[in-house]
């Protein structure tokens, strides 16, 4: 194990945010004042704080441009194996500032932006986040992107445009209220578009039996038009690419069916072929069996193979383009980011099949060592069954093609296409995001299948990149560790084992606390702006930030807040240690219980909040609007996280390592990636409580009965008691019938099973908070284990073990070296 550094080796290093020469801060300003001018058109009399954003968003660009024309360049010469990563989802939040991160240019455009007498936060904020996901499933894409171009992988990310992303949340009277998320409406400056690779897609039609074989003819055809988003990797010159596909209506959409003269109807008409790309379905571990949403995904995987065989057939010039397509998988990795991408299974055969005219066998072999398949969840309402009569009428080739293929491989035999069993037994690998989750799908959900081909299951943990994650959101606390440790943690998070040597440095006790204390002054400033609530900046941070879903047990935190009321009020003068619960998270529009747990936890507000009796000991906030831009302000200034899912319902989930690299202790239960992080950390150093994913088991077996532990803990009664009969809605006394009902009559996640050893678990962590030196020990040790959980080790995991291709340290020359020639 390295040493610390010592002082004399700390003061040589630079800082990890990048040099600040004199010629790079004066070539950003000029750079900066030429778009100011010749893009935006504008000058410093008449400029608006967006100006100034996006002048220096297209400055920074210009500093990507260069490396991106040369790493695709670099592909093309060499011809490495390319890994495609295919995802309905990519929630990538802000671009500006991850950016200059990973090209170093920080602290330079820091500098430049000061000399011209900006203020660099303001010109940050005003960047819309790109929030085209909804939840772990998009940002997991997101931190999978910035890995992949890190470690130099030939990787590409192909999704959709969506017009509008993930609702924007508006909190009205305590109820959730969407408004449309117009991200687009000022335009995107880190975007390309590339009519030039414009690819028609086919829907509805039919098939006819021809000489030559089945022809899918009749077809209403929508175009995809492409736009590309550059990724940077970490310092190492690499930009790969991000495209997302956009539906546009061919020329003669409608109008050849008009022969009436109605011409402006058939204009108007086009919306509906360019509603495919309109909006993102805001449902998370939800199924919606719609017709445009199996639009979407099919239109995502229909562009996406026309481009990746145009790669595949396009070599370097004076050699002749490929013909034969045996070698596909061996120069193609294409993984399945959940089953919204299953459609690609059929689709790639479909072209072998009548496109490319290969013997059934041999594309059936093609394919499935192509495709590898990554399963997010195992809740049923989650997993994707389409009806057979929509497939039929929206690609009835392809379920002729699934027809054929289940009759090698059972499916279940409803009138529904089961998505998630097209793509076991298209994939050659298929994995779990988390080894309690892997081993669920092995042993329970898929059993049949892992029984039929043991080898092809595996697991890959999931993880998060440490860019975002500490560097961008937390630079207090990675410039602390860099001097500590040195900045090679920044590529090799494992390395951060080495703080394990200063858990009794007192100076460095000191130091990491006083990172948090000036974290949580910080964002303390933030919510008293946002929200009419005085904040005890001394008080713990208890946060529990996700999507509301029953499975995530946001109720199980609502019923201790109000236990900790009821403690407060019943003896005003005992000893409290103060908290802000802070709760945030949407709620999908139809999930209606979702819905009424905000409201109860806004309602709940309301009374602790305005209670004078209280005052500073508790406060209770619903973040509003939670994305990804603010998790980057939350994630810092976090004492405790709230990871208190119903075990083997969590599959992974990436927020529990995101609060642990950034110095919170977990409150959680043995579930998803919790029991690696307890593995890693030592499950002493997290507060661990409640039912096993074998105690749960056993429940279901023996029945659930939450009304025995109602009558048996007094605590939970009051609580229980206080809602039903009004407390909380004195204006409508049975706004929570639904609530109250579920909990005690149909509960799926076991809420009160659990509720007395969470208080118990709860009371655990007041009594260590107490202790500021001891605490954070506590969170060093947290800190130093979390290498594991690097996207990085993921991504590395994923090349060797899946796609069959080898991380690379290659640095890629930077635009400014002009005699460099690529070798194959």
């Amino acid at each position: 194990m390295a040493t610390p550094l010592t002082d004399q080796e700390k003061r040589k290093q630079i800082s990890i945010r990048g040099i600040v020469g004199v010629e790079n801060v004066a070539e950003l300003k000029k750079g900066f004042n030429r778009h100011l001018h010749f893009t935006l058109v504008k000058d410093r009399n008449i400029a608006t704080p967006r100006d100034y954003y996006f002048a220096l968003a297209h400055t920074v660009r210009d500093h990507l441009v260069g490396r991106w024309i040369r790493t695709q360049q670099f592909y093309y010469e060499a011809d490495p194996k390319r890994v495609y990563y295919l995802s309905l989802e990519f929630y990538m939040g802000r671009t500006l500032q991850n950016t200059m991160i990973n090209l170093g240019l920080q602290n330079a455009c820091d500098e430049a932006i000061y000399q011209l007498g900006l203020d660099m936060e303001e010109l940050e904020e005003m960047e819309e986040d790109a929030g085209l996901g909804n939840g772990g499933l998009g940002r997991l894409a997101a931190c999978f992107l910035d890995s992949m171009a890190t470690l130099g992988l030939a990787a590409y990310g192909y999704g959709i445009r969506y017009e509008y992303g993930i609702f924007n949340q508006k909190i009205r009277d305590g109820w959730q209220v969407e408004e449309a998320d117009d991200w687009l409406r000022h335009g995107n400056p880190w975007e390309k578009a590339r009519p030039e690779y414009m690819l028609p897609v086919h829907f509805y039609g039919r098939v006819e039996e021809t000489r030559d074989g089945p022809k899918w003819v009749d077809t209403q055809v929508v175009l995809a038009m492409p736009y590309d988003t550059p990724i940077p990797g970490y310092m190492n010159n690499t930009v790969n690419t991000m495209r997302l596909w956009s539906a546009r209506a061919p020329n003669d959409f409608n109008l050849k069916d008009f022969n009436v003269g109605d011409y402006i109807q058939a204009v108007l008409d086009r919306n509906l072929a360019e509603n495919i790309s309109r909006v993102l379905y805001p449902n998370d571990n939800f199924f919606e069996g719609k017709e445009l949403r199996l639009k979407q995904e099919y239109f995502v995987v229909a562009a996406t193979l026309q481009d990746i065989i145009r790669r595949f057939k396009t070599t370097k010039k004076g050699v002749p383009g490929r013909t034969s397509f045996k070698s596909f998988p061996d120069k193609v990795a294409i993984q399945l980011n959940d089953t919204h991408p299953a459609m690609a299974i059929p689709e790639l055969m479909r072209i072998f099949l009548d496109i490319e005219k290969i013997d059934w066998d041999t594309a059936w072999d093609l394919t499935r060592r192509t495709f590898a398949y990554t399963n997010h969840t195992v809740l049923p309402e989650a997993l994707e069954r389409w009806p057979v009569q929509l497939m039929e009428k929206l690609l009835p080739r392809h379920l002729q093609i699934i027809y054929q293929i289940n009759q090698f491989f059972s499916f279940d035999g409803s009138k529904r296409v089961n998505m998630a069993h097209l793509c076991i037994v298209g994939s050659h690998a298929v994995n779990g995001v988390a080894e309690i989750h892997s081993n669920i799908i092995k042993t329970q959900v898929f059993r049949n299948f892992s029984e039929l081909e043991p080898n092809k299951f595996q697991n890959k943990t999931n993880g998060i990149t440490p860019r975002r994650w500490l560097l961008l959101c937390n630079p207090g606390l990675a410039e602390l560790i860099a001097e500590a440790i040195g900045e090679d943690y920044v590529r090799d998070l494992g390395e951060l084992r080495m703080l394990n040597d200063l858990v009794n440095d007192a100076t460095f006790i000191r130091d990491v606390s006083k990172v948090k204390q000036d974290n949580k002054v910080k964002f303390a400033q933030y919510l008293e702006k946002e929200y009419p609530v005085k904040i005890n900046p001394a008080s713990m941070f208890d946060v529990h930030v996700k999507r509301i879903h029953e499975y995530k047990r946001q109720l199980l935190n609502c019923l201790h807040i109000i236990t900790m009321y009821n403690r407060i009020k019943m003896n005003p003068t005992a000893p409290f240690v103060p908290r802000t619960v802070i709760i945030g998270g949407k709620a999908a529009p139809g999930y209606h219980m979702a819905k009424m747990i905000i409201k109860l936890i806004t309602s709940v507000a309301d009374v602790v909040n305005n209670d004078p009796v209280v005052g500073s000991k508790l406060k209770v906030i619903f973040l509003e609007n939670y994305r990804v831009s603010l998790a980057e302000k939350v994630i810092p200034a976090t004492d405790l996280s709230e990871q208190i899912s119903t075990a083997g319902t969590e599959a992974s989930g990436t927020g529990n390592m995101k609060f642990m690299l950034n110095g919170a202790l977990t409150i959680g239960t043995m579930d998803g990636a919790n029991v690696e992080m307890a593995e890693e950390a030592g499950e002493e150093n997290l507060f661990i409580f409640g039912m096993r994913v074998e105690d749960v088991a056993e429940m279901d077996k023996k029945g659930y009965d939450a009304m025995a532990y109602y009558k048996k803990i007094p605590e939970l009664k009051q609580v229980m008691d206080q809602i039903t009969s009004g407390f909380f809605s004195p204006k409508n006394p049975e706004l929570f019938k639904d609530l109250t009902e579920m909990l005690f009559k149909h509960d799926r996640f076991k809420v009160f099973a659990d509720f007395e050893a969470y208080v118990k678990c709860q009371e655990k962590v007041s009594k260590l908070y107490k202790n500021p030196v001891e605490w954070t020990k506590m969170v060093i040790k947290n800190i130093a284990a979390t290498g594991k959980f690097s996207s990085d080790r993921t991504i590395k995991e994923y090349a060797t073990e899946v796609w069959g291709v080898e991380p690379t340290n290659l640095k890629i020359p930077p635009p400014s070296e002009k005699s460099f020639h690529f070798r194959g």
